[in-house]
């Protein structure tokens, strides 16, 4: 008999974990391009409502990292923008026989691509479960911040996307704590992120309209 593999909790609390690594310095592991992530949807068979969201997300997500970079942060830009177009590659996988989207997502990308920043930023783009340090961390929160400004395949503020989780799945009142939880979160790496950026990040609207056509 065949059995769903079982899920881990959406926002679990580790207050005790190790700081994930950071990339070497002066060094950047290598990130694969758009056309290559684009071919790795195909090859997993992701949906294109999951590729509609996912588009979005790398919308915002590359507006932060390119802030970052004219900020004078050693930033990535194409690592952001791979990690945040592969975030979702597990979801229909897990939609279908079970699992934790991120945490597989994560796995899979890391062996696809040998890059541990931009898998950390799939692993981790549902709930941050160390200190909130954007400067330190930018790459996985920016890809996270992307996450929870996108409601299906719209951009829309922190707490719009959060009403849609509670109607859609707020059943009991863990899942509503939890939910609430990682709310609490998102906008404390917004606000940690426009600190950061000298932006107002909850009022921008990110319409670059040039990304991931």
């Amino acid at each position: 008999m065949n059995r769903a593999a079982p899920t881990i909790p959406l926002a679990p609390m580790w207050p005790d974990l190790p700081a994930p690594p950071e990339s070497p310095p002066g060094r950047r592991w290598p990130a694969p391009g758009e056309a290559q992530c684009l071919a790795w949807w195909d090859r997993f068979e992701m949906p294109e409502h999951i590729r509609a969201h996912s588009r979005k997300v790398a919308q915002v997500s590359v507006f932060v990292a390119e802030a970052g970079r004219r900020r004078g942060l050693p930033v990535c830009v194409e690592t952001v923008l791979a990690s945040a177009l592969l975030h979702d590659l597990a979801k229909i996988y897990c939609i279908t026989h079970g699992g934790n989207h991120s945490q597989l997502g994560g796995a899979w990308a890391m062996a696809l691509t040998r890059n541990p920043l931009l898998a950390q930023g799939v692993t981790h783009h549902v709930y941050w479960p160390f200190a909130v340090d954007v400067e330190r961390f930018f790459v996985p929160l920016a890809v996270l911040y992307g996450d929870k400004r996108v409601s299906h395949d719209r951009i829309v503020p922190i707490e719009d996307r959060f009403d849609d989780l509670l109607e859609r799945y707020g059943k009991t009142p863990d899942i509503r704590e939890r939910i609430h939880s990682t709310n609490r979160q998102a906008k404390d790496i917004e606000s940690a992120l426009s600190r950061l950026l000298e932006i107002d990040l909850n009022a921008h609207d990110f319409d670059r309209g040039r990304l991931v056509e």
